[in-house]
């Protein structure tokens, strides 16, 4: 069915109106993501010109959508904004409280259990206020927006990073934290930078053992984590259209690891075949009637260097399939020189784990290629090596392939189906080990292999390659191993090659399912009670932050000097604290414990100014807090990468953390510390950082006169009684210093409400 279908009427019949306007402003031809960016201010059709990379727009998205665990930090902080509904249409997807452990049934029945409370708030505040409710087992949010919501020419914002996937049907879709879903929810402005234009012109076709999520693994490393922060990627190009909808959502799904804001493709044959596949076919016919709109203009696509800041060209007919890892996704090796690597880098070549599904790739699509090769697995007498695990993105793609006999081919070859549901991707697995600090290979088909983030295991080298090339290493059950060319010893004792993976993109029969798992809201949720019990362990109801005094901060101490990556893993860590994603207080016990202290390289341990000690840096915060000392945190490059995760922010705000200086953001972070009301500053001079030392006291003198484009100064006290001036940057518009003066972007939407702070 297709869901708020007024809603996508409407916007396309004003969608040429505001184009036509922007192009007369902008006097030139325009990019698809220039259309759909325009198209959605909030003061309407356009008047200006907006500069990329440097102003700051007010946007109308058309939908929210939130994940259970983001969403309960975002619902507690939309209950304080003093509205009876959300303003536009939202949806709450249950999808990471569901541990892997045992396979689908067992596992989603003792999550069930075990969140029940959780499940329960998320179901009743969604009836309340009318959001769409996804229940548990439904599907990982980002397949089942794809599935049902997800629009070409379309804007929507959700509480994940990954909300990005939704590319895939000609969106711009963006990653944000839960203040800034709360805002579109309560029907105010949503700010964003214009974000600058990278254009991927893809040519050829894909064949052979290559796939669409080898053509994200050599843009990762090309762009890197941090090359595309600021900016939208834009594909284009008779390889692009030659792309299968869901293909081409895993190619944006996975841009959340280059940093990019979004990515996107034009709408083209395949995504109207995916909206009638999937029942929207009310949807590809308005498409159809706008279709000039929902792509870039002719002369973008023939001269893309005038319209976009970065042009790259990848030619999909001699593409190789490429593993990216380990530790990072960007480590971008092509497969006929990845045994090559394995050995000059000392990587254990025996891959315990193969795992494949996740919102990445578990589309129909993604499952048969898989299962061609289980299924020549067992013709040719060969079962998985090692341990294999599947994870459907949807109830209808599971119920589906099961019924068309795939997940059977997995299990014959040794594997265990999963609950339709995040999992290991997320490190919601309670893996199957003795050595918890093993040294080890995982190979999976998610998007994301920070150390630590599967398994909890630091010595855990996860890699990440297409879903077939993670079945065939799984049935090798080594590393080394090139399915391209390369043979295996079966049962009998022969040498036998697999063939190259055969897929489906859409299924011959249709798509199928008995229960899809939503729940509509009531028509009104006036009569709905919300109960957050006082002493629950799970959620606790949110008091505002304290708005600033107007005065300098001075005598604040150093937390913690972080060194190297340190994303939002690191700063507030999944796996078994997602748990405490609804209780504020509690879930700061994770705070920066990740983080690589600068001067002992060690996590979690850093020294009490008070009492000249070391301890795990939560325990320490919580000193300075009771205290009444604030803090400051210092960091490296591309700080906060990763994870939307808004409790990166939270957390340290709630502990007493006032400022965090580091060389350089990623985008979603720097945000969320914004509306949170933290000060996010980087050094005007990198080489500063290597100037602040551990028993540092820390004043920022001239925040008195806090104002766009003007340098703040921080003086650090040193021990010996020296000091450094140093001065730092900022990104902070009107707007958004006025979040810092009222304590929080919630306390401001509070405020003008009428609400107390």
């Amino acid at each position: 069915m297709a869901f708020d279908i007024n809603m996508i009427k409407a916007h396309y019949a004003r969608m040429g109106e505001r184009i036509e306007a922007a192009r007369k402003i902008l006097n030139k031809p325009l990019t698809l993501t220039e259309k759909i960016l325009y198209a959605h201010l909030f003061n309407g059709k356009p008047n200006e010109v907006f500069q990329r990379g440097k102003s700051y727009v007010d946007f109308s998205p058309d939908r929210v959508a939130m994940q259970d665990a983001t969403a309960q930090m975002a619902l507690l902080q939309f209950m304080q904004a003093g509205k009876e509904k959300v303003a536009v249409p939202s949806t709450v997807h249950c999808d990471h409280l569901i541990l892997a452990e045992l396979g689908a049934r067992e596992d989603l029945k003792n999550s069930l259990n075990a969140s029940k409370e959780v499940f329960d708030f998320l179901e009743s505040v969604s009836n309340k206020y009318g959001i769409g409710f996804w229940r548990p087992g439904a599907g990982i949010i980002h397949q089942v927006v794809l599935e049902n919501y997800a629009f070409p020419g379309g804007m929507m914002i959700g509480t994940d990073s990954h909300t990005v996937n939704a590319g895939g049907l000609g969106m711009v879709a963006i990653g944000v934290g839960g203040a800034d879903a709360v805002d579109v929810m309560a029907g105010m402005p949503w700010e964003l930078k214009f974000p600058k234009l990278i254009g991927v012109r893809l040519t050829g076709k894909l064949n052979g053992w290559t796939a669409s999520k080898d053509v994200i693994l050599k843009v990762a490393g090309i762009l890197t984590v941090k090359g595309g922060t600021g900016a939208i990627l834009e594909y284009f190009g008779d390889g692009a259209k030659s792309l299968s909808c869901t293909g081409k959502g895993t190619i944006c799904n996975m841009g959340a690891e280059i940093g990019a804001t979004t990515s996107t493709f034009g709408y083209d044959e395949n995504m109207e075949k995916y909206l009638r596949g999937t029942e929207r076919g009310e949807v590809a016919d308005l498409a159809n009637r706008v279709k000039e709109h929902l792509t870039g203009d002719p002369e973008v696509y023939t001269e893309p260097e005038k319209y976009f800041d970065q042009v790259i060209e990848i030619n999909l007919s001699t593409l190789e399939p490429h593993i990216n890892g380990p530790y990072s996704p960007d480590r971008a090796t092509p497969l006929s020189k990845f045994a090559e690597e394995v050995t000059k880098n000392g990587w254990p070549r025996k891959l315990e784990v193969g795992l494949i599904g996740s919102c990445t790739n578990s589309s129909y699509e993604d499952i048969t290629r898989a299962a061609s090769i289980a299924e020549q697995a067992l013709t040719k007498k060969l079962k998985a090596r090692s341990e294999y695990t599947v994870t459907p993105g949807s109830e209808m793609v599971r119920y589906t392939v099961e019924r068309d006999g795939y997940l059977q081919k997995f299990e014959e070859i040794g594997g265990v189906v999963l609950a339709n549901a995040c999992g290991p991707c997320i490190g919601q697995w309670a893996r199957h080990t003795t050595d918890p600090e093993k040294k080890n290979s995982i190979i999976t088909s998610f998007n994301r292999n920070f150390a630590k983030r599967n398994d909890g295991n630091p010595n855990t080298h996860a890699f990440v390659a297409s879903p077939e090339i993670v079945t065939a290493m799984a049935i090798a059950g080594d590393l080394t191993f090139n399915p391209m060319k390369d043979t295996l010893l079966n049962e009998e004792g022969e040498q036998v090659k697999l063939d190259e993976p055969q897929g489906i993109e859409m299924p011959l029969k249709g798509f199928s399912v008995e229960d899809n798992g939503y729940v509509a809201p009531a028509e009104s949720g006036s009569d709905v009670e919300v109960v957050v019990r006082p002493d629950s362990k799970r959620l606790q109801l949110l008091t505002p932050f304290k708005p600033w005094n107007g005065e300098n901060l001075t005598g604040m101490k150093l937390l913690i000097k972080a060194v190297g990556k340190c994303t939002t893993d690191h700063i507030s860590m999944a796996g078994p604290w997602l748990r405490f994603r609804g209780h504020l207080d509690n879930i700061s016990d994770n705070t920066l414990t990740g983080a690589v202290n600068f001067f002992n390289n060690k996590t979690n341990l850093v020294k009490n100014q008070i009492t000249g000690e070391y301890g795990p840096v939560p325990v320490v915060q919580r000193v300075y807090k009771e205290k009444g000392i604030s803090t400051i945190v210092v960091g490296d490059h591309n700080y906060g990468e990763g994870s939307s995760r808004e409790h990166a922010a939270m957390q340290p705000r709630h502990l007493g953390v006032r400022v965090v200086l580091v060389k350089s953001f990623a985008r979603i972070h720097e945000t969320n510390l914004k509306k949170q009301g933290m000060l996010g500053l980087t050094f005007a001079n990198e080489d500063d950082y290597n100037k602040i030392l551990e028993d540092d006291t820390i004043d920022i003198i001239d925040l008195k006169d806090f104002a766009p484009d003007k340098q703040l100064t921080l003086v650090f006290h040193h021990q010996d009684g020296s000091k450094d001036n140093i001065k730092a940057n900022h990104s902070y518009n009107e707007t958004q210093i006025e979040w810092i003066r009222a304590g929080s972007a919630l306390n401001l939407i509070r405020k003008k409400e009428g609400k107390e702070i």
